[in-house]
């Protein structure tokens, strides 16, 4: 006997009419099911990562399987926090350490923002990158350099008990990784006493490299405070990188920058405007140690050329004046002695963004206190993107 399923489509049949309805029926239960879980799994995440579209209706279990839905669970969907670390000076130059919470506004692209976070004192352990110029013209200002960046490296990681970091870096027409993120001072000194001079320069690829290859990867910019001192002239002559492209990556890294001029004494150096401008492009600083007039003290030892029957300007000028010596050392190590200090001493402002999405765009902050008379410097923006 033929079963009412197995008859021909054209047979009028009511069981098999029955039996489809129920089919679809079925098909269109489990399709509405998939949705729901879907729906409830969706989140704003998503977003960046739509989920694979459920089987259509009627869809055999196998098809079913093989277009499961998706969750995405590792994209942020807001920017819950930005950390801001804040100097602040006043007309003399010393750092401003009494302010309250109540004494800050905070600006995103021009618009107001909450303070939620306020700390004297930051508690964000420091990510630094110490770059110094090995290239051929640094050759007499490199063993001075080298002595004032291991006192700098001391200081900041405080003897091994600090959860600072610090990597070394240096750079002729190339760039070098002398030492990784490292807490250890004498690790770090060891490697600075190894630099040798040589080569080219190229300023501009030192900063990308730096930003792109460590500070990106130096942990949450929530979580740290991410800084780069430089010890250079300004001077470029071999870069594949321009400096804007420098800067963009700086930004991107969530990097501010502190530059030390080692041109010499009594010379004008183009160089010392570029550095100015990456210092001031970050949300840094920048020094000039051997920016002094020369003068004719024999005890300061800083001799302008021709004097006290001199006019080789080299004697008067170089290191064989051992008082001017120890005073360029003095000068390059005070100026590594004040970004210590500049770094250790600032406020931690936190804010919860009022435009919270995830887009990709460049976000930049504006800091005003209100006490007249006082410098500020804080991190100049940061990307809204996802991780």
């Amino acid at each position: 006997m033929q079963e009412p399923w197995d008859m021909p489509a054209s047979a009028n049949c009511p069981s098999k009419r029955m039996l489809g309805s129920r089919h679809a029926v079925l098909a269109t239960l489990t399709w509405v099911a998939l949705f729901a879980v879907t729906a409830t799994l969706h989140t704003p995440a998503q977003e960046n990562n739509p989920p694979t579209a459920p089987a259509p209706p009627g869809a055999s279990p196998a098809q079913q399987a093989e277009n499961p839905p998706t969750v995405s669970k590792s994209l942020r969907v807001r920017v819950e926090v930005v950390n801001v670390p804040v100097t602040v000076l006043n007309k003399r130059g010393m750092r401003v350490i009494d302010l309250t919470k109540d004494d800050f506004q905070v600006f995103e692209d021009g618009v107001a923002q909450d303070i939620r976070y306020f700390n004297r004192e930051t508690q964000q352990p420091l990510r630094i990158g110490l770059i110094l110029d090995t290239s051929n013209s640094s050759r007499r200002q490199l063993p001075f350099e080298q002595d004032a960046a291991s006192a700098f490296a001391y200081t900041m990681l405080r003897a091994g008990n600090s959860k600072n970091q610090i990597f070394l870096q240096s750079f002729d027409a190339t760039s070098s990784i002398n030492q990784e993120f490292t807490s250890d001072p004498d690790l770090l000194n060891e490697k600075i006493q190894e630099l040798k001079s040589g080569g080219g320069k190229a300023l501009y690829d030192a900063i990308y490299f730096a930003c792109r290859e460590k500070m990106l990867k130096a942990g949450q910019p929530e979580e740290t405070r991410r800084v780069l001192v430089i010890m250079a002239d300004g001077a470029d002559v071999q870069s594949q990188h321009t400096l804007d492209e420098a800067m963009s990556m700086a930004r991107k890294a969530e990097t501010m920058i502190y530059t030390i001029g080692n041109a010499a004494y009594g010379y004008s150096n183009p160089g010392d405007k570029v550095l100015e401008q990456v210092a001031r492009d970050t949300g840094g600083a920048s020094f000039f140690p051997l920016r002094v007039a020369p003068g004719a003290d024999m005890g300061t030892g800083y001799l302008s050329h021709g004097q006290i029957g001199e006019t080789s300007q080299n004697k008067g000028l170089g290191a064989e004046t051992g008082a001017y010596s120890a005073e360029r050392l003095v000068r390059l190590a005070d100026s590594l002695d004040a970004i210590s200090h500049e770094l250790s001493e600032q406020y931690e402002i936190g804010y919860t963004p009022a435009r919270s999405a995830l887009d990709g765009t460049y976000r930049s902050i504006k800091v005003v206190a209100s006490r007249h008379g006082l410098t500020l410097r804080w991190k100049p923006g940061y990307f809204a993107a996802s991780e």
